[in-house]
């Protein structure tokens, strides 16, 4: 494979479809910063930019918020509760009859569900009561969290819950191949793979910014390596410390920092105080600090996809990753980034050390990178879900009775 061939396959779907009336419900959004939020709007203002009216169901998430209504978006606000450990992210209530009522009035296409929690339930059971035709996302590894946690044991009764959901559903879109093998070995039907796009604009090379790198205390010769994510137990920030100890035992002037919060910032700042925490980022500051950075480690073995794979690639930075997720789908090992395989630890270090004051291998693998993914847009992504939203359409009319539907 060459830096031009990006080594993923895209499903050939029609391009030009009849304008939809969508429901899209969510438990997380922007202002918000996690890959659901940021992922799940750009593939929304990709389906307004394409002429589809999308009306938005998500929890409030302050007091005065009251939405917004512009360019074929409208926003419903629903009650919603801090999340435990993450009080900055809201869950979504229970709202069946509020959905029925709000559906019944006006009725849309099609609903899609991009969140499992409460809100996304009641959807699905307002959905199936009005027998609207429904897609849903398969985007956090739930299930596979739960043993980072202490509470192992749930890790099938969650897995039974989210298969349960899921299959209520005419199609549920997973973001990788591997991952839609998976879900089918685990009894989930009608799953097809639908990938993420990239802002390239937003994560670019250009944003490099030399003032943000001497306030890391880094040098023109120094290596700074940047975790980006959830401070948090599954994303296996004890190996993104120990790859960095390796590293700065070759090269003692390489520098660590940490873009996002969570549960283990303090543990974490006592295990490594000479790292760069720079807590949670705004988009414009994440893209100056992938820019800026000479490679990301990124360990985590429980992602459905991992963007900031996509993003460092897009910002010109290489990856150093297990060959999961996103990462074994789009890095040319040795070219445009580093796999390494799934949950060795070892090698994962010892990958990390040969790459100590290695500038010439990173910046050559970055550039890589970027030409890699500098293809991969939302239109594209748009355009596939268009197209299988199309399929399930024409199967759900195909399979409704010909008698009046009552509302309740």
């Amino acid at each position: 494979m060459t830096c031009q061939d990006p080594d993923i396959l895209m499903q050939d779907l029609p391009s030009r479809h009849p304008r939809l009336q969508l429901a899209v419900v969510t438990e997380t959004w922007p202002p918000e910063v996690n890959g659901v939020a940021l992922t799940l709007s750009r593939l929304v203002q990709s389906l307004c930019d394409r002429g589809h009216r999308v009306q938005l169901v998500r929890p409030r998430q302050l007091n005065s918020d009251e939405g917004t209504t512009d360019q074929g978006l409208e926003e419903k606000l629903m009650r919603g509760m801090p999340i435990p450990k993450y009080p900055q992210l809201k869950l979504g209530l229970p709202a069946r009859r509020s959905l029925v009522r709000t559906w019944s009035y006006r009725r849309p296409d099609l609903v899609h569900i991009a969140t499992e929690g409460p809100l996304g339930w009641s959807a699905l059971q307002a959905a199936r009561q009005l027998r609207l035709p429904v897609s849903s996302d398969f985007r956090t590894n739930f299930h596979s969290y739960s043993s980072h946690y202490g509470l192992g044991w749930l890790k099938k009764p969650i897995a039974a819950y989210l298969r349960r959901f899921h299959n209520q559903a005419g199609l549920t879109m997973a973001p990788t191949r591997a991952m839609a093998a998976d879900l089918i070995n685990l009894g989930f039907e009608r799953v097809r793979v639908v990938g993420r796009g990239i802002d390239t604009r937003l994560f670019h090379p250009a944003r490099r910014d030399e003032g943000l790198r001497h306030r890391w205390g880094a040098d023109p010769d120094s290596t700074v390596v940047l975790a980006v994510g959830r401070l948090a137990a599954e994303k296996n920030l004890d190996l993104v410390v120990s790859a960095y100890e390796a590293m700065q035992s070759r090269d003692p002037r390489t520098r660590l920092v940490l873009a996002g919060d969570g549960p283990m910032r303090a543990a974490l700042v006592r295990r490594c105080p000479q790292a760069i925490f720079m807590g949670q980022c705004s988009h414009d500051v994440l893209a100056a600090c992938y820019a800026s950075a000479d490679l990301l480690l990124f360990p985590s073995l429980t992602e459905t996809f991992g963007n900031v794979t996509l993003e460092a690639m897009a910002s010109g930075l290489p990856v150093l990753a297990f060959d999961v997720a996103a990462a074994v789908e789009w890095i040319a090992h040795g070219r445009s980034g580093w796999l390494v395989r799934a949950g060795d630890g070892e090698a994962y270090r010892a990958q990390a050390m040969t790459l100590a004051a290695n500038a010439q291998a990173l910046r050559t693998a970055g550039n890589c990178a970027r030409v890699q993914v500098s293809g991969n847009d939302w239109q594209q992504v748009a355009g596939q879900v268009e197209g299988l939203w199309s399929d399930l359409l024409d199967r759900h009319l195909k399979q409704m009775p010909e008698r009046p539907i009552p509302a309740f």
